[in-house]
């Protein structure tokens, strides 16, 4: 007669985590972490012995229990995080009374080039603009971390090419280029202000170009070589 033990049946064995449980250790993780965090970092919480749909449900039902806070647990490109709604920011920066950057309408038309016809050069971007674009332009795209040099196309002088980057998503709590605003509501969801300068007017031939090409540049970019 064989001394070995039967083996248990999936009824019989005990998950070493209660949801409950697991749901607080998430909380708590997510709480406490400034960066966005995804399942398969989530799942390390409990040294993979807790499966990613289980994982997907308790983050959607917390979620629900956060819906009616002042802060939400979104799902951006980077993983799951808590972030403040936007109606407490006003409440918020009376603690930090520090003024977020200001851009220039020629900063955000660029930003708004760049998200919508992914990737281009600088020539593309002046081309759309009917202007030169200055090298502070990109590199205060850069500096905030929203762009990046994904590549050179091949032609004389090999330009760069530029896309968004995956803050860029994080930081507009999107989890794909698909999810791209309504380009009137970028300036506010980047905090960007009203035009600093005259370049060009609100109802600019830059702002047509783009809405014009919007829905077929949403179908290219969906594979721009930023994201990763």
């Amino acid at each position: 007669m064989s001394n070995q033990p039967n083996p248990l049946l999936p009824s019989e064995i005990l998950t070493p985590f209660s949801e409950p449980d697991i749901s607080k250790i998430l909380e708590t993780a997510l709480l406490t972490t400034q960066e966005p965090l995804a399942l398969a970092e989530l799942k390390q919480l409990f040294e993979g012995e807790v499966s990613s749909k289980l994982l997907q449900a308790l983050l959607e039902k917390l979620q629900e229990k956060w819906r009616d806070s002042g802060i939400e647990l979104v799902n951006t490109v980077g993983g799951w995080r808590f972030r403040s709604k936007q109606e407490m920011q006003v409440f918020l920066d009376r603690l930090n009374p520090q003024k977020p950057p200001r851009y220039s309408r020629a900063v955000l038309e660029t930003l708004a080039i760049i998200a919508y016809r992914q990737p281009v050069t600088r020539g593309d971007i002046e081309e759309i603009r009917g202007v030169a674009v200055s090298s502070n332009i990109l590199k205060t795209l850069e500096t905030r971390g929203w762009i990046e040099a994904v590549g050179q196309r091949n032609v004389p002088g090999r330009p760069s090419l530029y896309a968004t980057t995956k803050s860029f998503l994080n930081d507009l709590n999107l989890q794909s280029l698909e999810q791209l605003p309504a380009l009137d509501e970028l300036a506010t969801l980047t905090d960007l202000p009203e035009p600093q300068d005259q370049e060009l007017s609100t109802d600019s031939e830059t702002t047509k170009m783009l809405e014009s090409g919007q829905a077929d540049s949403l179908q290219n970019i969906t594979s721009a070589p930023s994201v990763h």
